[in-house]
């Protein structure tokens, strides 16, 4: 009995698992998946936000348009079936080390700023991200503000500032 029931949820989740060409141990899966659920905050991405998106997968890692494109779909599919962050951060935790794992909240920032607004969503998840990656408050900082620089000061930055009185950990950077 057992054993039907675990070929009965190895079919219904196999068949999956096993169309994607990018496993789950893989970090440029984990990755894009973040940079997934940082685009798609605020919405139906915009079309200035995919261009980023493709064109930072493809720059980082290396692929062609294609195995971007697949990469991307891969993405997208994790990203919508998990819970929170921790899976695709602790598979980054293992598999980059830390000059890395500042590069994909590099990248998180760039595709914030791609469509001219930070929003304060996005400013959060790019926080709380960040420290499941073991990045520090200061080096976020300075990321998004380098960002933000060659963005040319373009982006509105629409993030909640620090509030008096507030509780130190709530207040975006």
């Amino acid at each position: 009995m057992l054993e039907g029931l675990r070929r009965f949820i190895a079919d219904i989740v196999g068949p999956q698992a096993q169309d994607r060409a990018f496993g789950d141990s893989d970090y440029r899966l984990a990755a894009t998946a973040l940079l997934v659920h940082v685009v798609s905050l605020d919405g139906q991405p915009s079309a200035a936000e995919q261009r980023k998106l493709h064109s930072l997968i493809e720059s980082h890692f290396g692929l062609d348009r294609g195995t971007a494109d697949r990469l991307i779909a891969d993405a997208t599919q994790v990203e919508g079936e998990a819970v929170d962050l921790y899976h695709f951060t602790s598979v980054i935790m293992r598999s980059l080390d830390e000059a890395g794992r500042k590069r994909i909240v590099q990248m998180m920032w760039e595709l914030v700023y791609a469509d001219g607004e930070v929003s304060e969503f996005e400013d959060n998840v790019v926080w709380r991200a960040s420290d499941l990656l073991g990045i520090s408050q200061r080096d976020r900082i300075e990321l998004k503000h380098a960002v933000a620089e060659r963005a040319g000061g373009k982006a509105k930055d629409r993030a909640v500032g620090p509030v008096p009185g507030g509780l130190p950990g709530l207040r975006a950077t």
